[in-house]
């Protein structure tokens, strides 16, 4: 066979590969403008959560809630939903035998802490929520990945109730996905707090993680040089006072993966105010939207980290239910370089509900991006509660707040800039029912407060989907509240897009390839 032969079955074959092929880049500049404008929004295929141990008190019990939307496009047949108990990677060092300690009984599907393989909340169908109640201590961190019609706006809703003792209240947080790089403004190494970052590995092979600690002078001294190792498919808490000596109120804590991926979130244990998690903050921007302050917030502590070389000069406004105003004594706030900033605004609502707006100050220059998140209290004195409002990204199309109960549940939305429409949907109960759509409008710079439609002859909790149908920006985030025995025990969670929809370009061929030198 000679040369020529040889040169054309290598020419076919690379015809026949290349015609499959999507091409991104090369071709004529007509050809990548009509595959630009043809670029769809698809469902993803593939979604992945990570939940962190809930708590390890005696006294605690914890309700998780898992829920898929109904979407258009989607196969109606296929993919599967479900959390799989992680491993603990601190029972590990402590515990080389591995014996487990778990209730055999328990319907968290826990292995003692080591793993196992049952599946936790799988779901049957999109649009009906599933939930199951499991006693906290020694349950597991879940891994949890959903395919197909599944996929898409998939949301778990982790919801511990801790009776008494250090912590007492509700900690509540949405499971979060993996990724490699978090920030948390308004962790603490102070004495009164104990502040554990829960860190889930959901692949295959370790992840090197480092923790960095900023505080009002810079970065805390640290104990330690060396990254944290998470063992595959594990979890490890790690308390933030044992990376550092120095002792500060309010810090800022990065966290990134030098290998693999994460999920990272920070469990906050104020000694007098009771506990929440704290998620993380939205990625470094100039304009921050924090939603959902309680009217009836008796204080409300601002941490802000400037991460980038340049300082931050900011403005500070609060968005009420009529219009914005700026918060006495606060007007702006100056974040120098690295270093974290926080102010206590008081009861800064008034009696009304409300949400934070920072904005770059007047001048000259590019804004400098910022993370920030709100440390909120409700009650006085020993009946206190605490939970914690990360700067939230807006809601591009939809997001989801599962396990939402008949009483108790109020949703607020903010626009920042312009009005904006929004539809809101109740999904049917796990119990029962039929879902209810309602659709609002959220006048520009101001926070809508309500309770969220209810499912017709719904039992059981329900997730609220948020859609945004037209105008400006929108901001969310769900209040939980229960009183118990006089403590007016609440907990936020933020309400980011849900992702569940990527631009798919038109695929094209590319003969360019096929030139033979």
């Amino acid at each position: 066979m000679n040369r020529t032969t040889l040169s054309l079955i290598g020419a076919a074959t690379a015809l026949a590969a290349i015609s499959g092929v999507a091409a991104l880049t090369g071709g004529s500049s007509d050809d990548a403008g009509s595959a630009g404008k043809a670029a769809t929004r698809l469902p993803v295929q593939r979604s992945t959560l990570l939940c962190p141990t809930p708590s390890t008190s005696d006294v605690s019990s914890t309700t998780y809630t898992a829920y898929t939307p109904k979407r258009d496009g989607v196969d109606a047949k296929d993919g599967t939903a479900e959390l799989l108990p992680a491993q603990n990677a601190a029972d590990d060092v402590t515990d080389p035998g591995g014996e487990g300690k778990g209730d055999k009984n328990d319907k968290s599907g826990k292995d003692g802490g080591k793993g196992g393989d049952k599946p936790v909340l799988p779901l049957k169908e999109p649009g009906k929520p599933v939930t199951t109640d499991v006693s906290s201590a020694g349950a597991p961190a879940l891994i949890g990945t959903a395919d197909g019609r599944f996929a898409p706006g998939w949301t778990v809703q982790q919801t511990t109730t801790i009776d008494a003792g250090s912590g007492r209240g509700i900690l509540g947080t949405a499971c979060t996905a993996p990724d490699t790089d978090f920030w948390f403004p308004g962790v603490s190494t102070d004495r009164g707090r104990q502040d554990f970052v829960h860190l889930t590995n959901p692949d295959d092979a370790a992840a090197e993680v480092d923790l960095k600690l900023y505080g009002p002078s810079g970065r805390l001294k640290s104990a330690t040089d060396e990254s944290i190792t998470v063992p595959p498919r594990s979890t490890l808490p790690v308390l933030l006072s044992t990376l550092t000596d120095q002792r500060a109120e309010s810090a800022s804590l990065r966290v990134t993966a030098r290998s693999g991926r994460i999920g990272a979130e920070v469990q906050a244990v104020d000694q007098k105010a009771g506990s929440d998690w704290l998620p993380p903050s939205a990625v470094p921007s100039s304009s921050v939207a924090i939603p959902g302050i309680p009217k009836d917030a008796t204080s409300a502590r601002l941490v802000v980290f400037a991460p980038g070389s340049d300082d931050a000069d900011l403005k500070v406004r609060l968005a009420g239910p009529n219009n914005s105003i700026t918060p006495a004594g606060h007007e702006s706030l100056h974040v120098k370089s690295g270093m974290t900033a926080a102010i206590d605004l008081g009861d800064v609502t008034k009696g009304e509900p409300g949400s934070l707006l920072l904005t770059p100050e007047g001048g000259e220059g590019p804004a400098t991006p910022v993370v920030a998140a709100l440390q909120v209290t409700r009650g006085k004195g020993g009946d206190q509660e605490t939970a914690f409002i990360p700067a939230t990204a807006a809601i591009e199309r939809s997001a989801t707040a599962a396990d939402n109960r008949t009483k108790g549940s109020t949703l607020s939305l903010v626009a920042p800039r312009a009005a904006a429409k929004v539809r809101i949907t109740a999904s049917a109960g796990a119990g029962g029912g039929s879902p209810v759509s309602k659709t609002y409008e959220v006048k520009g710079g101001t926070t809508k407060a309500l309770e969220p439609p209810r499912p017709a002859s719904g039992k059981g909790p329900y997730a609220v989907t948020v859609e945004r149908l037209s105008g400006g920006p929108v901001h969310a985030s769900r209040m939980l509240e229960l009183t118990q025995d006089g403590v007016p025990m609440f907990t936020i969670q933020s309400l980011p897009d849900d992702r569940g929809t990527v631009v798919v370009p038109e695929a094209g061929q590319n003969m360019s390839l096929l030139n033979d030198d």
